[in-house]
């Protein structure tokens, strides 16, 4: 007989409910753990996807580059078939001892689209021309400077202009007659005061012609310094509206001034037209003196549009102008047997009109030299507001006898200022070694011991008037014994 036991009631529901419990824990740990997978494998996607991105990216940049490259490449091998062939078919020869010259220049455009703006930036190419033959090319501004920007060719046009040539042998024949013509300008009326180095050259593209002016050579002293603080004035002739002024040298007898200036004129008023130069000598406090003018007529035939020719043309000045300074009377004595030389200085008459009032305040200096070389100086007097002043005033210098055709004097005429630097008004020279009045009156003196001679002097700009073309000797140690 089988015993039955049975479970109570409230035990087998605790049971029933334990397992659904654990059911639904199961169930829920399942939900969780599958959001953390599906997580997990969309952030792995995304990864992957970048990784590809970048990589496409790169592979793209890379095939671009070697794109432009090929094509650069490709572009140069064209352009370079393309000038070989028109310098072939170009190329004549002359002769059998030179190279084949090109008859035609090639001109190539490159065209620059910037902004919707074509620009046109032209290159000539200049044929080889050997060393021997190179002084008689003309000086062409062959050169282009490019600015400093980025452009790409994107198309290449060749073309040939009939028209110019680079070698034209009547032009070089046509600027030197040019040039030979105005070195040749001088009348007998007129002196020379130093050179001037000029260039022109018509701009087409501005309509406007352009100076350069370069420098200047040899100029005369003006300053009691034995130099001068030159400029130059430009003018276009004839009616003188615009002008322009170069910078101010100091003391410089041959300054190199390099400034460019524009006139705005069409090139057919051109043969109407004439360009002046005028080279002055600046001073702070008075007025400034002239030294010299250049006038260049018919600019039509000097200037070329867009080719610069360069000049060289000799600074004009009127006789005139120099005998305007004025004379200077002066008496020489000499004792041999004391060896003492005295000069005089007496008056002067007609000096030049130096201060704003119309007067000068001169005095005189006096320099003593032998075989060249400064042994004594000396002055006179300031004579206020005279222009014919009266000096008598007598100078002493102890010269052997020995010495006494190697040894000269230098005397100059200077207006005095007590604000500003004193100016040179002229001068002059007495001596042996001179040549002219200054000669004449030294020997005359040497013929008349000690007896006075006097003479009147016409003052110059420079010194170098009176000096002769004869080497000097060396300077002598025991030239002069002075007291």
């Amino acid at each position: 007989m089988e015993v039955i036991k049975l479970v109570p009631d409230n035990i087998l529901k605790e049971t029933i409910i334990l397992n659904e419990e654990t059911n639904n824990s199961l169930q829920i740990n399942t939900v969780e753990e599958g959001t953390k997978n599906f997580s997990y494998q969309i952030l792995i996607g995304v990864s992957v996807v970048l990784m590809a991105a970048v990589l496409l990216a790169a592979v793209s940049f890379q095939c671009s580059t070697t794109w432009r490259w090929l094509m650069g490449t490709y572009c140069q091998n064209d352009q370079n078939d393309v000038e070989h062939e028109f310098s072939q078919k170009s190329a004549i020869r002359i002769s059998h001892s030179l190279p084949d010259l090109q008859s035609e220049p090639v001109t190539h455009e490159y065209v620059q689209e910037q902004k919707d703006v074509k620009k046109v930036l032209r290159q000539t190419t200049l044929p080889i021309v050997p060393m021997r033959h190179q002084t008689f090319q003309r000086q062409l501004p062959h050169r282009l400077d490019l600015p400093n920007i980025k452009f790409s060719i994107c198309r290449l046009e060749n073309r040939r202009d009939s028209r110019l040539g680079l070698i034209k042998p009547e032009l070089y024949k046509k600027d030197f007659k040019r040039q030979e013509s105005n070195d040749s300008s001088s009348t007998g009326e007129m002196d020379s005061a130093g050179k001037l180095h000029f260039a022109l050259r018509y701009d087409k593209e501005i309509e406007g012609l352009v100076v350069k002016v370069l420098e200047a050579r040899e100029l005369p002293v003006k300053d009691v310094s034995g130099s001068s603080d030159p400029y130059v004035k430009i003018y276009l002739l004839p009616d003188r509206k615009k002008k322009y002024q170069t910078k101010v040298h100091r003391k410089n007898l041959n300054p190199i001034f390099n400034e460019t200036f524009i006139f705005n004129v069409l090139y057919e008023d051109l043969h109407h037209r004439h360009l002046q130069f005028s080279v002055y000598d600046f001073d702070r406090f008075s007025r400034h003196d002239l030294i010299g003018q250049v006038l260049l007529k018919d600019l039509g035939d000097c200037t070329e549009i867009d080719h610069e020719i360069e000049y060289t043309m000799d600074i004009m000045c009127t006789i005139q102008d120099k005998v305007n300074l004025g004379e200077l009377m002066m008496s020489l004595c000499y004792l041999p047997t004391a060896g003492r030389l005295t000069l005089t200085i007496i008056k002067a008459r007609n000096l030049k009109k130096m201060d704003i009032t119309g007067l000068s305040d001169p005095y005189v200096k006096i320099y003593l030299l032998c075989q060249g070389k400064r042994i004594k100086k000396k002055k006179t007097s300031v004579k206020k507001g005279s222009l014919c002043p009266i000096y008598n005033e007598a100078f002493v210098f102890d010269v052997p006898a020995a010495n006494i055709m190697d040894v000269s004097l230098i005397i100059k005429v200077i207006d005095y200022d007590r604000i500003g630097s004193n100016e040179l008004m002229g001068c002059t020279a007495i001596g042996a070694n001179f040549i002219g009045i200054g000669k004449n009156h030294w020997l005359e003196m040497l013929d008349n011991p000690r007896k006075p001679v006097a003479q009147w002097y016409t003052l110059s700009e420079t010194v170098m008037d009176h000096i002769s073309t004869a080497d000097q000797l060396p300077v002598s140690l025991n030239c002069l014994n002075q007291r």
